[in-house]
């Protein structure tokens, strides 16, 4: 078996007092180098990651306090999340272009690329760090081999009478094991110069037979402790864990297990190379282990892909409830594709290029039943658009027999017509609303001419105007705002010249109730009309949609920090801020309850 500097066994025992003078900073045997190949061959086999999982190791990473030092894993994860987001951008554009839109017009920013960016510069600025530090710590090892060897070197040339040469070698060989790297670059000259004196030391120390003896005899101790924790290594189970170790045990034997009498060399040396050849052999084991492994995730994976391929061709006509469903079910599927760890590597590529074809497929399948949905929900807008014209044509018409039945009509009418596109709803919804309540006040103001007294509901309302603006905010306050409102929606018109006071009041009431942190939404009121009490309804549900959607972008934003808490002064604030907006959606449901039970 040939080592690294190109010394075997049987040279050493043609020259037994002379140490190679070119060994590498890692001696190892031939056999052990290239089974480290196979490791590291074998060692890329890993679990697929996703994305957002990658971004969060990377993240954890550059918080450690050595972050520079772990290029290797960090420029694996770089790559995987690079990958991921340039293939969602892909897709993004894809479904662009599907849509019918140019390529080039195509412009979208993936939402985890500013942070997989700012993850990679800050590494790059710590890894920086690290190599500058690594270059301050290899020039301060330099100095010290440099004087280890001036030690060795005066071992031999000048060492005083009296002093126990098999100490100071022992001493000697353990500093230098134990001291730390130096630049390539200095390495070889280095270790040259090293062993040169080494050698020169065990030529003098032949001339002192018993010293001789005591190194012959520690280096066998060595070399049989190197060979027992060998035979350990056969019955490891971990494979990979034994060829890591058994490397590191031919490192041990050509630094610190040599020489020793002749008599033992090729003895020790052969049953070594032998129990090393055993270990070799396991490697295959390794290999199979993993190959078993592999396919079962390949196995695994094509049967995803087969359900996303079934859920893009349904068997009966879907529905909207169906894709909404088959969109959730895809989700899933696609966080357990990249769950799955690897597949053979010949087929890797294949197996994710049939995953994302099939993706696209169902997205495809998916927006062609949207778009089909556009048509329909075009034609309902085209019949609400009659029903505003019919509204508008008769929100003035004072035939009450026929005019009220119509406009109840309408509103029926309005209610049994689906969905419209998402960007006319409120639209068109402003003009029908607007139309049904002009017809409407006008004929509660014709019919209520009579016994309607404007100029005491004018004096009326000016009194409760007055009375909300004494409200401060003090105990019971709310309670006593929402009475004031209460009256005055029970409190007839006002006369013409008189109508700013309703302007007045609306405005004094946002101010109270922001004096007493309330949104008017929130506010207990009675004597609300039909139109009204829609019409609150509707702004509800708008406020209610906006707050879980802050609240959701509120703790998705916590979800960046690593084990996010309270008791972090940093997201305090963002925690009572949840809580203050989760207190007033829960109040907001009630109320919309209330109006839609009738209570």
């Amino acid at each position: 078996m040939t080592t690294e500097n190109n010394l075997s066994e049987n040279e050493e025992k043609k020259n037994p007092n002379e140490v190679s003078q070119e060994p590498s900073e890692n001696t190892v045997s031939h056999d052990a180098n290239q089974h480290e190949d196979d490791a590291e061959h074998l060692d890329e086999h890993e679990e697929e990651i996703s994305l957002a999982d990658a971004l969060k190791e990377m993240e954890k990473i550059i918080n450690t306090p050595n972050a520079g030092e772990n290029f290797k894993r960090f420029n694996q994860l770089r790559e995987k999340a690079s990958h991921y987001i340039h293939d969602e951008v892909e897709d993004k554009k894809h479904e662009y272009v599907e849509a019918g839109n140019p390529a080039e017009n195509f412009s979208y920013e993936h939402p985890s690329q500013a942070k997989y960016s700012a993850l990679v510069n800050i590494f790059k600025e710590k890894h920086d760090d690290f190599q500058k530090g690594q270059e301050e710590e290899q020039k301060k090892n330099l100095d010290h081999r440099q004087s280890i060897i001036e030690r060795l070197k005066n071992l031999y040339t000048s060492s005083e009478p009296g002093i126990n040469l098999f100490r100071s070698i022992r001493e000697i060989k353990e500093d230098w094991s134990k001291a730390g790297q130096v630049a390539k670059s200095e390495f070889k000259i280095l270790n040259n110069n090293y062993f040169h004196h080494l050698n020169q030391f065990y030529q003098m120390l032949d001339l002192n037979k018993e010293f001789l003896e005591q190194e012959y005899s520690h280096n066998l101790e060595k070399r049989e402790h190197i060979i027992a924790r060998a035979k350990e290594l056969e019955n490891e189970p971990v494979i990979q864990k034994a060829l890591n170790e058994l490397q590191y045990l031919h490192k041990l034997w050509k630094e610190e297990a040599e020489p020793v009498a002749e008599e033992f060399r090729e003895k020790t040396w052969e049953e070594f190379k032998e129990i090393s050849n055993k270990i070799h052999e396991r490697k295959s084991e390794l290999s199979a282990s993993i190959e078993k492994e592999q396919a079962v995730n390949l196995e695994k994976k094509n049967e995803i892909i087969a359900e996303i391929k079934k859920l893009s061709e349904p068997s009966e006509t879907p529905n909207h409830n169906y894709w909404q469903n088959a969109i959730k079910r895809v989700e899933d599927l696609r966080s357990e594709f990249l769950k799955t760890g690897s597949v053979p590597r010949k087929l890797s590529n294949q197996n994710w290029n049939d995953f994302k074809t099939t993706l696209r497929g169902f997205n495809t399948t998916k927006n062609n039943y949207y778009k089909s949905l556009k048509g329909s929900q075009q034609a309902n807008l085209e019949e609400k658009l009659k029903l505003i014209q019919t509204a508008q044509d008769n929100m003035n018409n004072e035939e009450w027999d026929i005019a009220v039945p119509l406009f109840k009509k309408l509103q029926e009418d309005w209610k049994k017509i689906g969905h419209v596109p998402k960007s006319m709803t409120n639209k068109i919804w402003d003009e029908f609303r607007d139309a049904c309540n002009a017809f409407f006040n006008n004929y509660r103001e014709k019919s209520n001419t009579s016994t309607d007294n404007w100029k005491e509901n004018y004096k009326n309302k000016k009194a409760l105007l007055d009375e909300l603006k004494e409200v401060s905010n003090e105990e019971g306050s709310i309670e006593r705002i929402e009475q004031i409102k209460t009256s005055w929606n029970n409190i007839g018109k006002v006369p013409r010249d008189k109508i700013s006071i309703n302007s007045e009041f609306n405005k004094t009431l946002r101010e109270k109730l922001k004096i007493n942190k309330i949104n008017e939404l929130e506010l207990k009121e009675e004597g609300l009309s039909e139109n009204q009490l829609t019409d609150k309804a509707r702004k509800i549900k708008n406020q209610i949609s906006d707050l879980e959607a802050e609240i959701v972008k509120l703790e998705n934003n916590l979800s960046f920090f690593n084990k996010p808490s309270r008791e972090n002064p940093l997201l305090k604030d963002t925690y009572n801020t949840i809580d203050e907006k989760k207190a007033h959606l829960e109040t907001l449901k009630q109320n919309l309850h209330s109006i839609i039970s009738g209570d």
